[in-house]
């Protein structure tokens, strides 16, 4: 046990350098673009550019939105398949750092809080993906991997269901079945309370073979042995979903303060 324990103690003492950060005083296209595809039957269109209000920068924060327009109009995003969305009155925004800024293990962190949460169909999301993945866009030659196979894995930070509970998050890695559009949500995720109307800072780690997930710095879940299943380039997504058709007051608003990913020196 001591060379365990003293590979352990000699990681400790390594100290952490930030190699991405953006405090959003502006939305910096060299670290995001914006990401339209229809995934798990949302019920919303991901739109460009902050169109509809859907993305705001002010203040020194990142203001993603789920907003409702009028009348249905048609939206350009497909699935996979190919299969374009429905026509809809749900616009919101989807940002990614997407061939901007990836990154091999390390540290992802965001600062972010809830304007309001707990209502039916809420579903937004701060979670990385591997740089390989096939879905849009498309943009280098090697992003032909298709999810959650390695490359194209996916861990998930931050992720609040309001039709399950209001100030409640889940957190954990998709355990990939090894084929295509095959994968375990639930068995290596965990669901917390948390006052989601308040900033806090939600973090996950590579420590060895183990992700480790934080809340403001403090443990609160590990992925045992799952590190090792990521060994790709990743990239960050921030989005606010819409994910039936349960009507909505308003309009649903995630904030985000800063985004960073750090190293051990």
């Amino acid at each position: 046990m001591k060379p365990i324990k003293t590979k352990l103690n000699a990681l400790e003492n390594k100290e952490w350098e930030v190699d991405f950060l953006d405090n959003f005083e502006n939305f910096n296209t060299d670290n995001w673009q914006d990401q339209r595809i229809w995934v798990n039957n949302e019920t919303h269109c991901y739109v460009p550019g902050g169109a509809f209000g859907t993305r705001e920068v002010s203040d020194g924060s990142l203001k993603l939105k789920v907003v409702r327009i009028g009348e249905k109009v048609p939206c350009d995003n497909f699935d996979k398949n190919g299969k374009q969305h429905p026509e809809t009155r749900y616009m919101a925004g989807r940002i990614v750092t997407k061939n901007k800024k990836e990154f091999i293990k390390g540290k992802w962190t965001a600062k972010l809080k809830l304007a309001s949460n707990g209502e039916a169909s809420m579903f937004p999301a701060w979670w990385l993906l591997g740089a390989q993945n096939n879905e849009s866009p498309v943009q280098e030659p090697d992003e032909n991997i298709c999810w959650p196979l390695t490359g194209s894995g996916e861990i998930d930070i931050f992720e609040h269901h309001g039709d399950h509970q209001k100030d409640h998050f889940t957190t954990g890695a998709i355990k990939s079945l090894g084929e295509c559009d095959k994968g375990d949500w639930w068995s290596l995720r965990k669901g917390f309370d948390v006052t989601l109307n308040e900033y806090h800072e939600y973090s996950v780690e590579w420590e060895d073979s183990d992700l480790v997930y934080r809340v403001d710095g403090k443990e609160i879940y590990r992925n045992v042995g799952e590190g090792d299943n990521y060994p790709e380039k990743m990239f960050a997504i921030l989005n606010f979903a819409k994910i039936t058709d349960a009507p909505m007051k308003g309009e649903w608003v995630m904030e985000v303060d800063w985004v960073k990913h750090e190293f051990r020196k």
